[in-house]
């Protein structure tokens, strides 16, 4: 029995519950170590003072945005990679493999250059004040020098996943953390470079965990293989990579928009503002990455059973990660809420009395409703997985487009002529956008799965 052979019995026969743990655990450890460094940086920046711990808020748009391009095209081609795969196309997921490759680092290249040209107009656009700009002018260049190993490292990491080789994404991705955290100190603590010294450790770490996210296809441990000879590429391929991709596109690069957004609005109330609400989203974001981690675990068992048609497969497996992902996600919820003046002192390192007051509140009033984000990331992630690109477009633009945007601007007014302070309507934007979210993803997603066929029949194409 062939390694191709072993793998299909893998993902189609293993009970659901086991494979969702199994690709979601190595996914979720990556997410983790990414979001660490990402603190990491934020903690060393931020002993450096007030204004220096506000630049990695403003540049965390930037690699919202690189990441979004880079999973548009990762997830694009693994989506078709996985179903191809499931049904036994290997060479032409191979096609979609190498396509994805060219045009992530295509892609990355082009905003280096434009980055680099328009740094200091970007840094004021994404946010930043005075106080705040040439500090973040100085991480975010060598941010724009990692970007095509940033884009490239996202469409292995999401082929390797949905192919259903997690534990390779996670060595490189962790390989890559864990280097950017000791190059931190170094960098910082012991050589003082400030956001320099930040960013260098991160343009590094990129180029490292590139590196290592292309073993495994050199050593031909992978089922997809990267080749570029004649035919690899087509307006076809280059369509359907897009098209599917799109939704990771807009829900990564609506989250950058948002988050830009989120600053201007947080400029009105200071410095100390824009930090606190940069420590309280990098929390955040690591609370939600176990959800995102276990919810990517769940798209190659969606796309691959799908592709198999094993439809009860798909059901029991958006089921089955929807109570995991509310298991751990809660729990770290309440921890976070309990702990949240803790939390926002370990970044507050000068011990600013607004920036703790501040951070605090708006960290509660996350905490209070992350459990309903499993809905969400089910709902995304299993229309994506399967080529479901409509409802994928539409739900993706909610959580940090249509639902939150709106929020950002329509709540600091009605608490400033409720409350006197807008900027508790800041501090809920986020939290109000989550709840709207789920409220409408959940339902979509139940009604879907209901309407699914049973096994080995034709389901009715419609995109």
């Amino acid at each position: 029995m062939t390694k191709n052979e072993l793998q299909f019995i893998k993902m189609t026969e293993t009970p659901v519950w086991k494979l969702v743990i199994i690709l979601g655990i190595p996914t979720t450890i990556s997410m983790l170590i990414t979001n660490i460094y990402n603190m990491a940086d934020t903690y060393f920046v931020s002993t450096l003072g007030t204004a220096e711990g506000g630049a990695p808020s403003i540049v965390f748009s930037i690699m919202a945005i690189l990441q979004a391009f880079g999973f548009m095209f990762g997830h694009g081609a693994g989506s078709h990679v996985s179903r191809l795969l499931g049904a036994k196309d290997d060479e032409r997921a191979g096609k979609f493999a190498s396509s994805s490759l060219l045009l992530s680092t295509a892609c990355g290249l082009i905003m280096m250059i434009f980055g680099l040209i328009f740094l200091e107009p970007l840094m004021w656009f994404l946010g930043s004040n005075q106080e705040i700009l040439p500090h973040a002018m100085d991480y975010a260049r060598w941010i724009f020098i990692g970007a095509p190993a940033l884009t490239a490292s996202c469409v292995f990491n999401n082929v390797l996943r949905y192919e259903g080789k997690a534990t390779f994404a996670m060595i490189g991705l962790t390989s890559g953390g864990i280097l950017n955290i000791f190059l931190d100190y170094i960098f910082i603590a012991r050589l003082h470079m400030g956001t320099t010294g930040a960013g260098l450790a991160t343009a590094i770490s990129q180029y490292v965990s590139l590196i290592i996210l292309i073993m495994p296809y050199l050593m031909g441990k992978t089922q997809s293989k990267i080749s570029f000879k004649k035919g690899f590429i087509s307006p076809g391929i280059v369509w359907d990579i897009v098209t599917t991709g799109f939704p990771s596109l807009i829900r990564q690069g609506l989250g950058s928009i948002s988050t830009a957004m989120l600053n201007v609005q947080a400029r009105f109330y200071g410095t100390a503002a824009i930090a606190a609400m940069g420590y309280v989203s990098k929390t955040v974001q690591f609370i939600f990455c176990v959800g995102l981690g276990i919810g990517q675990g769940f798209q190659p068992v969606s796309a691959f059973n799908y592709g198999a048609r094993k439809y009860s497969r798909v059901k029991k497996g958006s089921y089955v990660t929807m109570a995991f992902g509310l298991a751990f996600i809660g729990a770290l919820s309440v921890v976070c809420f309990a702990l949240a003046p803790q939390i926002i002192s370990f970044f507050n390192s000068e011990k600013d009395a607004l920036i703790a007051e501040i951070g605090a509140q708006a960290l509660r009033f996350n905490c209070a409703v992350l459990w309903v984000l499993p809905f969400t990331v089910v709902g995304n992630m299993m229309f994506q997985s399967i080529g479901k690109r409509i409802p994928a477009i539409l739900l993706s633009a909610l959580q940090n487009g249509v639902a939150f945007i709106p929020m950002i601007y329509l709540l600091p007014m009605i608490c400033e002529k409720i409350y006197g302070n807008g900027l508790v309507g800041l501090e809920l934007a986020q939290p109000a956008a989550y709840v709207i979210t789920a409220a409408i993803t959940l339902p979509v997603t139940v009604v879907f799965l209901s309407k699914l066929p049973g096994d080995g029949e034709e389901v009715r194409r419609k995109r």
